[in-house]
């Protein structure tokens, strides 16, 4: 089974929207066959997509710090639970379980990571897939600026093109899709 990593915040938001969004992203990657790796807890947009994804039948594989696993809610129904002793340890084990990543709406540690995640793509460390869900205009101002600092020569239009975005997540798995088609035959070489 190949496995796509989702980065999401640990709060659910203002608006309702952003968990129906995670609802939808969840039985879509069941429905394609899809497991999750993502940060291992049951609280916000993190919990609800785990949860969405356990009730579905699909696996569900969390890597949390052990720092944060001590002071936040760690899921109790995961496939498998990685406690790691740093954020780097963390994000290099939900890179070597994946075959590709989505971001939904979240904070600081959702944009690290999906920025950590391009920029190892564009070095060529990894050539799997990487996406935004732009849900209700989300992302307009993070995909504005790479816009701008296209515009202002600092980021190669290619390299812009590594953002896949889409504003629901049927439609980001199918943008993803021929990619990771593409994962999963260099994995086997």
């Amino acid at each position: 089974m190949e496995y796509i990593c989702v980065f999401c915040g640990s709060n659910s938001g203002s608006y309702p929207g952003y968990t129906s969004i995670a609802q939808r992203l969840g039985q879509a990657l069941v429905h394609q066959g899809f497991g999750l790796v993502y940060g291992g807890g049951n609280i916000g947009l993190m919990g609800i997509l785990a949860s969405t994804m356990i009730e579905a039948g699909g696996e569900v594989i969390g890597v949390m710090p052990r720092q944060l696993a001590e002071q936040e809610f760690v899921h109790d129904r995961l496939t498998t639970t990685h406690i790691v002793e740093t954020m780097h340890e963390r994000k290099a084990l939900m890179a070597k379980l994946s075959a590709g990543f989505i971001s939904l709406p979240g904070g600081f540690g959702t944009l690290e990571e999906c920025c950590e995640m391009l920029t190892w793509s564009q070095l060529k460390i990894h050539e799997k897939p990487c996406g935004i869900v732009n849900c209700f205009g989300f992302f307009d101002g993070l995909l504005a600026f790479l816009d701008h600092q296209v515009k202002e020569g600092f980021l190669n239009p290619r390299n812009r093109a590594l953002v896949l975005e889409a504003a629901d997540p049927e439609s980001l798995l199918s943008m993803m899709k021929p990619q990771l088609s593409m994962e999963e035959v260099r994995s086997k070489e």
